[in-house]
């Protein structure tokens, strides 16, 4: 099916009418929303909701569905998807850890589709939540799941809000931040919820169990804990990561006074995991999530019984080699060669460059190897990272544009130091610096396609650059007998 505003695809009236039910599935273009809408094709017409058609676009299933391009907290977009509507997969989660207003947030949307299911005779709502404890005070990320939950349990739509832990899949944000870390770091300082029991799921039973809540009876509405087999703590889950992956113990040093804010800090810069989404993750696990039941085993026919060691070896069998390391080691060392040219060019001690009229604006020697030296380490991390989820994503054509462009920028970086002080050719010097501040923001544009983050961290280098431009202009204008 095409993308549409209008909703063509029909679903089954509660009388029973041929044709096959309707469901809707919002956040398809996440991991689990990702994994759910096949599983779901065979019995059902599928519909999803999505802000971001670019990442439903590259899913296999992306002609078999239809799509409705909108956002889940604009009433009429809500209303539109959920035009005959049987059941609906409520699979959107705010993951901006507890910066403010982020649970009024979630809670104005999630009350906005619980009210237009309600409109729209919704038969079922699917809700996936957190694993967490009864009686403890909890992170705002695992108190705002909690709240979403009692949201759709207290509307008139039967709901069923099924609660995880840490869902074993490559493409798990939680499965992507316990790869990364045991298999880039033979040893680690952890908070102290290292050691807090943790009870995995496999993705492939946490989807069967989202599966199964689409046909449970219209009387259940109810919390569910889903999990796997297996308890024990994060410390042992990583040690368990590591041996199924070939890898040496690890050594891991837990520490009371590491913060969640410290530690999803740490997360970020060790892990294609961004800090931003990490803050939840880890808010999530400094609280056991453990199963207290396991009721829906019974519309199952059995219990999750994917262990967490094969869950990790089928996680890994199909999963993308991590190019992080490689691509910083070769976006470091292209950006010190660039250094290293443009040192070896640049000498502001030579008579030639010291009878120049300078503005008097121009900064002192001393914040040039400050504010370069800063500026590379910037462009080496965040080259690297974007390069790394590129390649994580199959965009290969994208990560091949963004090598081809980061090496002109470097030519054209060495390039000026060359045309200023090696030949001393000012204006063309001036033209040059036009390109390069072009040619930097350029950088920063396409960063910003795999998290806006990084167009940020890149900016200071484009406006730097075009500093130096104005510099650069102003230095020839006074000085034009001399170039």
């Amino acid at each position: 099916m095409s993308t549409t505003d209008s909703l063509a695809a029909q679903s089954t009236s509660p009388a029973g009418l041929p044709g096959k039910r309707t469901v809707l599935v919002t956040g398809a273009s996440g991991y689990i929303g990702g994994q759910l809408v096949p599983a779901l094709l065979e019995d059902f017409t599928v519909r999803v909701l999505t802000r971001s058609p670019d990442g439903v676009e590259r899913q296999a299933w992306r002609d078999e569905v239809d799509v409705v391009v909108g956002d889940a907290s604009r009433p009429e977009d809500v209303r539109r998807a959920l035009d005959r509507v049987d059941v609906a997969y409520y699979l959107i989660h705010s993951m901006e850890g507890d910066t403010t207003g982020f649970e009024e947030r979630d809670r104005a949307t999630a009350t906005l589709f619980a009210e237009e299911a309600e409109r729209a005779g919704v038969q079922r709502l699917v809700y996936l939540g957190g694993l967490h404890p009864r009686d403890e005070r909890l992170s705002p990320h695992l108190r705002s799941r909690v709240e979403i939950g009692r949201i759709f349990l207290d509307s008139s739509v039967p709901a069923a809000c099924l609660q995880a832990a840490v869902i074993l899949g490559d493409g798990s944000a939680s499965f992507e931040m316990l790869r990364y870390l045991t298999s880039r770091l033979p040893a680690m300082v952890t908070p102290s919820w290292v050691d807090n029991p943790v009870q995995p799921i496999a993705a492939e039973d946490a989807i069967r169990c989202l599966r199964a809540a689409a046909d449970l009876p219209s009387g259940v509405n109810r919390t569910f804990d889903i999990a796997g087999p297996d308890v024990l703590s994060y410390r042992q889950l990583m040690q368990t990561f590591a041996e199924a992956t070939g890898r040496r113990r690890r050594l891991i040093v837990p520490l009371p006074v590491l913060t969640p804010g410290l530690a999803s800090l740490w997360v970020g810069l060790i892990t294609p995991v961004d800090a931003a989404l990490a803050r939840p993750l880890v808010g999530s696990l400094i609280h056991p999530a453990v199963a207290h039941e396991s009721d829906l085993d019974e519309y199952l026919g059995g219990p999750c019984q994917i262990g967490v060691d094969e869950a990790i070896r089928t996680a890994m069998r199909d999963a993308r080699p991590d190019t992080g390391p490689r691509n910083l080691a070769l976006c470091t060392a292209a950006v010190i060669a660039t250094a290293a040219a443009g040192t070896a060019v640049t000498d502001p001690q030579s008579q030639w460059y010291r009878r120049l009229d300078k503005p008097e604006w121009q900064p002192p020697k001393a914040a040039f190897p400050i504010a370069w030296t800063s500026l590379y380490a910037l462009i080496a991390g965040t080259s690297a990272a974007h390069l790394t989820t590129l390649e994580r994503q199959g965009r290969t054509e994208e990560a091949t544009a963004y090598r081809t462009a980061l090496g002109a920028n470097l030519v054209l970086n060495a390039g000026w130091s060359a045309l200023f002080f090696g030949l001393g050719r000012l204006p063309l010097a001036s033209a040059e610096a036009i390109l390069l501040t072009a040619s930097s923001a350029d950088l920063a544009r396409r960063a910003g396609s795999t998290r806006p983050r990084r167009r940020r961290l890149l900016s200071p280098y484009a406006a730097w650059c075009a500093f130096a431009t104005a510099l650069t202009a102003d230095i020839t204008r006074r000085n034009r007998r001399k170039s």
